[in-house]
């Protein structure tokens, strides 16, 4: 077995990043060392409900044999794939289990899937009994990468993405890199575009690692993958420490290319697109937007294009899902990130630097959105 540790320091909030090549059978004992940490999560006969994707149940099963094996009592439940299980109905049937399982607050969440596994059982977590611990095992690259790491939890409304949610940071993260092995192709590229993201808005150096091993990212070479999850994951602790709670507006940063990306999503139907084909069309809208106000010049924007191409991401809407630019502005409107009514967005300066920019007049916005409309 092949590890690698990381910390995202947050006082007593504070957990640790485990990147694991067959390492699944470690996990009772870095439960063991976890819990240790937060000793009012001690029990004598550790108690656990996996919450599972239905195309992992395998992966969850091996979880759950290895946790039984160590004198954990443990249930299951699998919910369906897709961005539509992020939803009350599916809070709702995780409560029960824990109801049925007689869950205490002691009693600890396992979410084994993508990021849409984690995001509903992390919230449930957070709710059930005013907060229960909470173990993030991401099975794809995008969750890997992004929803796996800061303690961000929720689910969507009818209305609008992640409308609802909370801050609940896990006890920790165990990433086996051989997860993602079996995952669908397209599934993969949508985590390289959130990859791409922390080259654009945190580190240069880390871009032009992904543009010289676009091929061995392509082929999901092992050992390019251990470096590409660790620099992202160590790009998002580094901002999650610095604004865990999004007051001082550091952590904005990360939806680079999302306030479009959501509102896509949204429009299209969830999933319709993946959420890092959304974020992948989003970056190039809020790039160009950036050239539009002459915060960047072209060529930074064809970098990411170049790049996101070479990956096989998609950087405009096709054509016959594109929704209307009124309909896109209309719901970026009730993007967290908008106050007083106005429209706020994360645009680059250069690569490897983003700032959030106000004050940007829904006509300069729709003259973007419009650029996918032949």
């Amino acid at each position: 077995m092949s590890q690698t540790k990381l910390n995202v320091n947050l006082e007593e909030r504070s957990y640790e990043i485990q990147i694991v090549s067959h390492g699944v059978s470690e996990l009772p004992g870095l439960l063991e060392e976890w819990v240790s940490q937060r000793s009012y999560w001690k029990q004598s006969r550790p108690k656990g409900l996996i919450v599972c994707d239905v195309n992992v149940t395998g992966y969850a099963q091996q979880i759950m044999d290895c946790l039984q094996a160590a004198g954990w009592s443990i249930a299951m439940l699998t919910v369906p794939s897709g961005e539509k299980t992020k939803s009350i109905e599916h809070v709702s049937r995780i409560y029960s289990q824990l109801v049925a399982m007689i869950a205490d607050r002691k009693t600890t969440v396992f979410a084994v899937g993508g990021g849409v596994v984690g995001d509903l059982a992390g919230f449930a977590a957070a709710t059930y009994a005013r907060g229960l611990p909470f173990v993030q095992i991401p099975t794809t690259l995008l969750s890997d990468v992004d929803s796996s790491v800061g303690g961000k939890v929720g689910i969507n409304l009818p209305e609008g993405k992640n409308l609802v949610g909370a801050f609940h940071q896990p006890l920790g993260v165990l990433i086996e890199t051989d997860f993602l092995l079996t995952l669908p192709d397209r599934e993969y590229r949508s985590g390289l575009a959130e990859v791409v993201k922390y080259g654009v808005i945190m580190d240069e150096s880390f871009f032009d690692y992904l543009e010289q091993h676009t091929n061995a990212l392509r082929q999901r070479d092992p050992d390019v993958l251990r470096e590409v999850i660790r620099r992202s994951c160590q790009c998002k602790a580094d901002v999650v420490e610095e604004d865990e709670y999004e007051r001082t507006g550091r952590r904005a940063i990360l939806n680079y290319g999302h306030t479009f990306a959501h509102a896509y999503e949204a429009l299209c139907g969830y999933g319709t697109l993946l959420h890092g084909e959304a974020v992948s069309i989003g970056m190039i809208d809020a790039s160009i937007l950036a050239e539009k106000l002459g915060r960047i010049s072209s060529d930074t924007t064809t970098r990411q294009i170049h790049l996101l191409e070479k990956l096989d991401l998609p950087i405009a809407i096709p054509e016959e899902i594109q929704p209307g630019p009124a309909e896109m502005i209309d719901v970026m409107l009730r993007d967290k990130k908008t106050v007083g009514g106005e429209l706020r967005f994360v645009l680059p300066t250069r690569l490897g630097h983003v700032e959030t920019v106000g004050g940007v007049s829904t006509e300069m916005v729709q003259d973007v959105l419009t650029r996918n409309m032949l």
